[in-house]
């Protein structure tokens, strides 16, 4: 029989088994109860992102239905988008060195894009907002961009230019006018073109063209008095300078018993207008918000260019019955049924 081991080595075996497990099982412990890191945020990421609004600068070369309705058309547009924009509206009163000194603003004030409704307005946008400036410059309302100079890399914008040829031959149509008078000023680039497309599908329809320049509008109705005793119908096109006198160039055919032609259908109701075909200038707008809205979110001006609207829905047929009565023409049915408004026993008929 063995002799059992000494009582103090026991006690030690124990102890040191005792530590073994321990120094297992503590660790296991620790583990378990271990605290995941918080992930860190940065500064970037702890603050919202802050919205950016864009500056707008607007210059309009005058006030007048059509250049309202554009301004306001591009207003209503950018409404729609996720833009936040502000607007510094500016009103040339008809008066290029006041356009000029509404570019100059604009530069000081730094905007991020800038409007300019009718060619003018624009021109004088260009020659301050160049091609390495920075700032894009958007066109509203104008005839012809090339012809004005508005092709540039920082240059885009909506053309109103409009379809002069079938204009003239609808107004011959309907009255068998053998000599149609235009109203036009000769300082504006655009009004010089309409003119010159008027006289040329005047030829083209073997009609006389007696045109009369002015170079504000106080001088409309003087210049519509010198030639209405010389024409069977007057011709107005989308000349800004004219079309805001309007009420003139009205006043004087229907004392002369002459029929008048727009090219503008805005603002002609309670005027003896009896003919219209022409742009809604509200869209006009809508299709240069359109454009603001692109060069905002990064895309180059010149790489858009200049937009044409030949959509024949954009465009607009009004006829006065009332004034074609009293003058004693007839409006064929099928034009009547193809007219977007008429004016009929002082009505105004939406069709």
């Amino acid at each position: 029989m063995k002799k059992l081991q000494h009582p103090k080595l026991v006690t030690l075996a124990l102890l040191v088994l005792v530590a073994l497990v321990l120094i297992i099982a503590i660790p296991l412990c620790t583990k378990e109860k271990e605290v995941q890191p918080t992930p860190t945020v940065s500064a970037e990421q702890e603050a919202e992102p802050t919205p950016v609004t864009y500056k707008i600068g607007i210059s309009k070369l005058v006030t007048h239905a059509a250049l309202d309705a554009a301004e306001q058309g591009m207003m209503d547009y950018l409404a729609t988008t996720d833009l936040l924009v502000t607007y510094d509206h500016q009103n040339a009163n008809g008066d290029i060195s006041t356009a000029s000194s509404i570019a100059q603003k604009f530069k000081s004030d730094k905007v991020d894009v800038a409007v300019g409704i009718a060619t003018p307005a624009a021109q004088a946008l260009a020659q301050v907002f160049n091609e390495n400036s920075g700032t894009p410059v958007v066109f509203s309302a104008v005839t012809d961009s090339t012809e004005a100079g508005l092709v540039a890399a920082n240059i885009a914008g909506v053309s109103d230019k409009n379809p002069v040829d079938e204009q003239i031959k609808l107004l011959i149509d309907i009255t068998g006018a053998k000599t149609i008078g235009n109203i036009y000023a000769s300082g504006e680039a655009n009004g010089v073109l309409l003119m010159e497309m008027a006289k040329a599908a005047c030829e083209k329809y073997g009609v006389e063209f007696v045109s009369a320049a002015i170079s504000n509008s106080s001088e409309v109705k003087m210049a519509t008095q010198s030639i209405i005793d010389r024409v069977d119908a007057l011709y107005i096109a989308t000349d800004n300078t004219v079309i805001s006198a309007i009420a003139s160039v009205d006043d004087v055919a229907k004392k002369a018993g002459k029929p008048l032609f727009s090219s503008d259908a805005s603002g002609i109701e309670g005027l003896n207008i009896m003919i219209s075909l022409g742009f809604d200038y509200y869209n006009i707008g809508v299709e240069t918000g359109k454009v603001v809205e692109q060069v905002l979110k990064g895309a180059k001006a010149g790489d858009i260019g200049t937009v044409y609207i030949t959509d024949p829905t954009k465009f607009q047929l009004w006829f006065n019955l009332d004034v074609a009565e009293k003058l004693g023409y007839t409006i064929p049915q099928s034009l009547q049924d193809a007219a977007a408004v008429l004016i009929k026993d002082g009505v105004k008929i939406t069709q």
